[in-house]
């Protein structure tokens, strides 16, 4: 096995020495349910594991603090304080999922991604529930796909779903540490869009994936919910350093993460969402170019000018400068500026009558 990459072995002594104090300081494991997806062979559970402080702790007017900080979170938290976090490292997690029971271990930054087969669970939403030492149990909700479903929606987040007007280099640093959630502001007509496609096509997956970071999954949990997006698993990523090298590649976690929901949900032709303000269009076109049986379509928000200036510095879109990755002739591409329009495109493309306008 190759040696870790220097900021690896940096990023573990830190946390290794971070955890050493923590738990000196009667801190204790906490467990963070994200959600998961799979068949009715096998199933993929995702949390994290992380350490926090013991109920009780803190007194007088350090506690009151507390409550009222408990009480605004689901609508004003800022960001900042999701990524104040200390991974559990290594610690034992058990999880179980319908008939079946996994032990396993986080992995170096507290994550924890386990595929259970032969759970025994029917198609719908159920619950794994997640246990590990010191830690009060969860459930993390799992979608099980029915093997007849074969249609499902992949949808970026940043620019196609929530609309951020900033500089591109700017908007993971203030959406996360500074702007408030309530702050953001929705795509018009894309929730409308993926309910509406949902109707058509009851019980299909939505995975909604992002170069973000795991630990935005709660936040944009309850934006999604707040604004009617249909519920899904979030396909995030962690921003540290990987054993290869200091930061990881957004494009390869898509890429990656596109070709194993193929593999893991076989049976589903994908409706690819995002916007032409970066690489979604290129890392679509690869793919539908290399998986023309997994496509059912690309649906592509285009940005104003405004928007392509803030996102790479020049009033033109990201597929305008690149031939490369345009998918193949009998994969429908349907561009528009809003949700709305999209679906008018979507349904006509997927041989659909048009479905309702703004409400």
């Amino acid at each position: 096995m190759a040696r870790p990459h220097a900021a690896a072995v940096l990023e573990d002594a830190w946390n290794r020495r971070l955890d050493g104090v923590l738990r000196s300081r009667g801190w204790r494991t906490k467990v963070v349910p994200y959600t998961g997806y799979g068949t009715e062979a096998s199933a993929r559970v995702l949390a994290r594991v992380l350490l926090t402080r013991r109920p009780g702790e803190r007194a007088g007017a350090d506690a009151l603090a507390g409550a009222r900080e408990l009480r605004t979170a689901e609508h004003e938290q800022r960001g900042w304080r999701a990524f104040v976090t200390a991974p559990a490292m290594a610690v034992p997690v058990a999880v179980t999922l319908g008939e079946r029971t996994l032990r396993t271990r986080a992995d170096r930054s507290g994550y924890v991604d386990v595929t259970l087969n032969g759970h025994g669970l029917g198609p719908g939403w159920h619950e794994a529930r997640i246990s590990s030492p010191d830690a009060e149990d969860v459930d993390a909700a799992v979608l099980v796909v029915a093997a007849a479903t074969t249609v499902g929606i992949v949808s970026d987040i940043d620019d196609t779903i929530i609309s951020t007007s900033l500089p591109r280099p700017l908007i993971a640093g203030w959406n996360t540490f500074i702007r408030h959630e309530g702050a953001r502001h929705v795509v018009p007509g894309m929730a409308t869009m993926y309910r509406t496609l949902l109707e058509q096509h009851p019980g299909a997956p939505v995975a909604y994936l992002s170069t973000g970071a795991w630990n935005a999954a709660p936040q944009l949990t309850r934006f999604l919910r707040r604004h009617g997006y249909p519920a899904g698993p979030l396909l995030l990523t962690d921003w540290g350093p990987t054993n290869t090298g200091w930061f990881r590649s957004g494009r390869e976690h898509k890429r990656s993460s596109l070709h194993r929901l193929s593999r893991e949900l076989p049976q589903v032709r994908w409706l690819l969402v995002g916007d032409d303000g970066q690489h979604d269009p290129q890392i679509y076109g690869e793919f539908a170019q290399e998986r023309p049986d997994r496509v059912e379509a690309i649906a592509i928000r285009e940005l104003t000018p405004t928007e392509q200036v803030l996102s790479h510095g020049i009033p033109v879109s990201m597929e305008e400068l690149s031939l490369r990755g345009r998918p193949r002739r009998e994969v429908p591409v349907c561009r528009a500026g809003d949700g709305y329009s999209l679906l008018r495109l979507v349904l006509l493309a997927l041989g659909r009558r048009t479905g309702p306008g703004p409400q």
